[in-house]
């Protein structure tokens, strides 16, 4: 995929709120289809072994159990999207359910528990695999095979522009703009996941949102058309 065309600062396009929908519709879509795939078979079998393994004056709810497992398509989705690559993100959703179930005693009942495993799973991958990841050469991109595409759809050559835009975001930017405009998390949310301030997160959504429209060259709502499936298609050939 070529470089879009460069936006001076003076250029930057302006954010209007009908642009910012689309650009979160398109958003969602593509995150969406990282948790389309029926889950890793691996997933249950660990929490049924965990289940079994529980000493009988500590069982789990089996509505927070319920709960943890309908977390789990969000949880592999934000997984992708950090990784980049599906079996680190399985590996990284494997250890996020190993650790959520050693430590449910500490999450307390009534609260987000969504955010809770977000949390974790963050903090696990700013743990293992950012560092590995920055040690691991992928000249040719080899791994970008392990990546499941997006299914074939009207639109699917914008979703797939979308989705190269998105990894070409600083890692702080995307996580913010995943768990704020595609998992729909509110900005306190957010900010107690990434352990930083709300007005922190509130920018880094605000950058992100700016820098997406500057890689995929959006200036007005027409981009959003026909043109931009058009060009992305030529992009790719």
């Amino acid at each position: 995929m070529s470089d879009p065309r460069a936006f001076s600062s003076s250029e930057t396009p302006r954010l209007t709120p009908d642009i910012q929908a689309r650009l979160g519709q398109e958003l969602r879509t593509v995150y969406a289809s990282f948790g389309e795939a029926p889950l890793p078979q691996r997933f249950l079998d660990l929490m049924r072994r965990l289940e079994e393994a529980e000493p009988r004056e500590r069982v789990i709810e089996p509505a927070l159990r319920d709960e943890m497992l309908g977390a789990l398509p969000s949880l592999r989705a934000f997984a992708i999207s950090l990784t980049n690559n599906v079996d680190q993100a399985d590996d990284l959703v494997q250890e996020t359910i190993l650790k959520a179930w050693k430590n449910i005693d500490r999450f307390e009942r009534g609260t987000n528990l969504n955010a809770w495993l977000f949390t974790i799973l963050r903090n696990q991958f700013h743990t293992v695999w950012r560092k590995q990841r920055r040690e691991v050469e992928d000249p040719d991109e080899a791994h970008a095979g392990k990546l499941r595409s997006i299914p074939a759809q009207p639109g699917h050559l914008a979703l797939l522009e979308m989705r190269e835009a998105l990894e070409k975001l600083p890692p702080d930017q995307r996580e913010a703009l995943l768990l704020v405009g595609a998992e729909g998390l509110s900005y306190e949310e957010a900010a107690q996941i990434c352990e930083v301030a709300v007005g922190t997160i509130k920018s880094r959504v605000n950058r992100a949102r700016k820098r997406l429209a500057e890689l995929l060259s959006i200036e007005d709502e027409e981009d959003f058309g026909p043109d931009r499936v058009t060009r992305a298609a030529l992009l790719v050939e």
